[in-house]
């Protein structure tokens, strides 16, 4: 027995057993006529929009908070970390005043101890009103440390003895 197939232009056609196999089976398998890809001239706007990325640099705010900035002196303390230098105090100092932060209102320790071997971390600092941006870097320290502690009342961040600033 010869099924058949009724076209789009309403005329009957015999269907063999092997069309009526591999139509059974395009359906089994989900096969199914789909609609075409749009061309890129057809396409929407949303398809086609390319999206605009968003900064997430974080930037120096002069007129910010210690808090506002701490995303900003982490960034700066990370990129001398993974650098040349990344257990000496002044290429923290150096790097700082080059992104902006006041060499005037910065401490760091010493990179040696007192009897001549290298630091096994250091502290550098930058007051901001009554607060203190503060780093620490080093062996002993691992991973780079940035955060706000509160200023101290003479006026400075660390405590201990520090170096002179005077390059």
């Amino acid at each position: 027995m010869a099924r058949t197939l009724v076209t789009l232009s309403g005329r009957a056609r015999p269907w063999g057993r092997a069309a009526a196999i591999l139509l059974v089976l395009a359906l089994a398998t989900g096969c199914a006529p789909s609609e075409p890809a749009p061309s890129p001239t057809t396409a929407s706007a949303s398809q086609t929009a390319t999206p605009t990325p968003t900064s997430t640099e974080p930037a120096f705010m002069r007129e910010g908070t210690a808090q506002e900035n701490l995303p900003y002196f982490a960034s700066v303390v990370r990129s001398v970390w993974i650098g040349p230098e990344p257990v000496a105090g002044r290429a923290y100092v150096d790097a700082l005043a080059a992104a902006g932060f006041d060499k005037a209102a910065m401490q760091v320790t010493a990179d040696e101890s007192t009897v001549g071997n290298p630091a096994e971390s250091i502290q550098f600092s930058v007051r901001w009103g009554d607060e203190c941006l503060v780093g620490q870097v080093g062996p002993a320290t691992g991973e780079p440390v940035a955060t706000v502690l509160p200023g101290l009342e003479d006026g400075g961040c660390l405590i201990g003895t520090t170096r002179t600033i005077d390059w």
